[in-house]
């Protein structure tokens, strides 16, 4: 019997509407560190993305317009994102660092929370909320 979903996959994926594919791969490699898993192009346009981290497909995402859709990203349709992605990191600091330098827009600086993470949020180029965080104690 043929498993429910590939090997490697999340039982639960965001797929994401993005500006540019392009710009996007780069900004995840840079600022989350997340890895290129597969990409599906068409006349040399990025359509479709898979990205992981840690071994794990965390994401995927296609540039807006593809495949007939008409989903704008935050940013371009005027909203602010109404869900956001908790991601665990080793370091805070470090990703919240580098996401900014690699373009994001900084909600929260890091700091311990009371729920026993360090915790930080941004937004990235296409207007999504990040929130990062390792936990320090049970």
């Amino acid at each position: 019997m043929t498993a429910p979903r590939p090997a490697n996959v999340s039982w639960l994926t965001p797929y994401l509407t993005v500006n540019n594919a392009r710009t996007s791969i780069s900004f995840f490699e840079a600022a989350f560190g997340f890895e290129l898993r597969d990409s599906v192009q068409d006349d040399g346009v990025i359509m479709h993305v898979e990205m992981t981290y840690q071994g794990q497909l965390i994401v995927m995402f296609a540039p807006e317009g593809a495949f007939g859709s008409t989903a704008k990203t935050p940013r371009n349709s005027g909203a602010i994102a109404p869900q956001s992605f908790y991601l665990y990191v080793h370091d805070v600091d470090e990703v919240h660092a580098r996401a900014l330098a690699a373009g994001a827009k900084s909600l929260s600086e890091p700091q311990d929370q009371f729920w026993g993470d360090r915790f930080a949020q941004v937004e990235d180029l296409d207007g999504y909320r990040w929130a990062l965080a390792r936990h320090l104690s049970t």
